[in-house]
């Protein structure tokens, strides 16, 4: 299969990143105005370019990655010459209804990973029309080997935005934390970083290969009169979980702006 992703920033370099070490098999290629900053991609396989057209018409899968503004002018840009590709837009906030205006006879499928899927650790939220089905399973299929990749309703896709991509970070803020209260207790950071990163790593494996509620993994190191549950009490006496959700929804307002 022959990949062609435009708009080479961060997710976009990830996610041929991710394709390039978990896919193997595929074609990739990455376009930005500015290729020089994007040439390290080339020692990994991956075709670089400064023009979105060059070899597309070979592309079975195109995936956007622009800026929201820049969509329709790239869609003008490269509509004649991929008259069967399946387009696969990661722009937030830019509907299927909307991209269908300038690409009618292409299939199209909205996907929301995060940067993680440069290590086949994205959640990538994948929506659809129902007309596009068969070829929505096409891209399943490839960021099924990225990390996971739920299907759910276009009306969710800012939200998966916010709880799948901007939660990165939140999980990212939460580790920096859990370092820094390591090195007020005698830790080097290092160990600390090491200790902490891992730790999170762990309880997600746990949930995902468990596939049960979080409390009841909780439940597991939690014993009566123990160091966590006072833990634990303290986080949630000072706002853990109410501060959390709050930052969510607050970034979901934002996004609807």
């Amino acid at each position: 299969m022959n990949i062609h992703i435009i708009g080479g920033g961060n997710l976009g370099v990830a996610i041929a990143l991710g394709l390039s070490g978990f896919v193997p098999e595929c074609s990739v290629t990455v376009t930005r105005r500015n290729a020089e900053n994007i040439k390290h991609l080339e020692a990994k396989g991956i075709n670089v370019s400064s023009d979105n057209t060059q070899g597309i018409e070979k592309a079975n899968l195109v995936i956007l990655t622009v800026k929201p503004y820049q969509t329709a002018l790239v869609l003008k840009e490269i509509a004649h010459k991929i008259p069967s590709a399946i387009v696969v837009s990661a722009v937030s906030g830019v509907t299927i209804e909307d991209l269908q205006k300038e690409i009618p006879a292409n299939a199209v499928v909205r996907i929301m990973p995060n940067i993680a899927v440069q290590f086949g650790e994205s959640a990538t939220c994948i929506a659809f029309q129902e007309k596009d089905r068969e070829a929505a399973q096409e891209v399943v299929s490839i960021f099924q080997r990225l990390g996971t990749a739920p299907i759910i309703e276009e009306k969710l896709m800012d939200a998966a935005t916010v709880l799948g991509a901007c939660g990165t970070a939140y999980a990212l803020r939460y580790i920096r934390a859990s370092m820094q209260a390591g090195i007020e207790i005698g830790f080097d950071a290092q160990t600390a970083l090491a200790i902490a990163a891992q730790t999170a790593k762990g309880a997600a494996q746990m949930l995902l290969e468990e596939k049960i509620h979080p409390e009841q993994l909780i439940d597991r190191v939690t014993t009566p009169q123990g160091c966590t549950i006072v833990g634990l009490n303290e986080m949630e006496h000072q706002g853990f979980s109410s501060s959390l959700i709050k930052g969510i929804k607050t970034s979901l307002l934002k996004i609807r702006e």
